[in-house]
């Protein structure tokens, strides 16, 4: 009979793998000291794909079981979550997507790095508001947490894939005046995926709309894909 997967033999997987090396990198690169945007977490020492593998022998794991690892003080247990979480909303019929959205937006603190995010939000939060009312996006936008608003945003490229650009639009502008950096490239990166999928006269249209208030990290990040010296002519504007 097979052993049904539980948090407690997942998180022993994952401690099997660790390396205290790793969990070292890693806290410097996400960002662990004081006043940093990642304070407090903490880290195994796993790489993305160790992870995977761990979460595809636990899948099915049951919500109230990701539910413990979605409030672990280790970074690991809580990718592994919004993993798990992912997989459960691509496979599910439209009561389970509806039960793992509900459970995700009521877990959202927990999904506290912009890696957890930037995994997650596209695949459940957007593709769930792909046919439905997207007024929650603009809740989130002016939420006071750091992670919230960047569910927002990241949510709107499951609409940029679909060649939609509005929602996109309407969430940036909620966020351009955000101080955060991480907000600034969030912000970015979507509007780059515009011009990239959607199309470039589109993203420009924004620009030429907001320069002015765009802050200079989300232009660049925005103005990548676009030709060197019109480049230029943005950053000077």
């Amino acid at each position: 009979m097979p052993t049904v997967p539980t948090a407690r033999s997942l998180s022993q997987a994952l401690r099997e793998a660790a390396s205290a090396e790793k969990a070292a990198v890693l806290a410097r690169f996400f960002k662990t000291g004081p006043g940093q945007y990642g304070e407090g977490d903490r880290f195994l020492g796993l790489t993305v794909p160790q992870t995977r593998r761990i979460v595809r022998a636990h899948r099915g794991l049951p919500l109230a079981e990701t539910a413990v690892l979605l409030r672990s003080p280790f970074h690991e247990e809580r990718l592994a979550a919004v993993l798990l979480l992912v997989d459960r909303f691509e496979r599910a019929d439209e009561t389970g997507q509806k039960e793992v959205f509900d459970f995700y937006l009521g877990h959202a603190r927990f999904v506290n790095n912009w890696d957890l995010v930037d995994v997650s939000a596209p695949n459940i939060v957007g593709a769930r508001l792909l046919t439905r009312d997207r007024a929650v996006l603009r809740e989130l936008a002016r939420s006071q947490s750091l992670w919230e608003r960047r569910i927002a945003i990241v949510a709107t490229f499951a609409f940029i894939r679909a060649g939609e650009a509005r929602d996109t639009f309407e969430v940036a502008g909620l966020l351009l005046d955000d101080r955060h950096d991480l907000i600034h490239k969030a912000v970015g990166w979507m509007l780059r995926e515009v011009g990239k999928r959607v199309g470039e006269d589109t993203l420009r249209d924004f620009l030429r709309e907001n320069i002015r208030r765009l802050p200079r990290t989300s232009l660049r990040y925005a103005i990548e894909r676009l030709p060197a010296d019109e480049r230029q002519r943005w950053l000077k504007a």
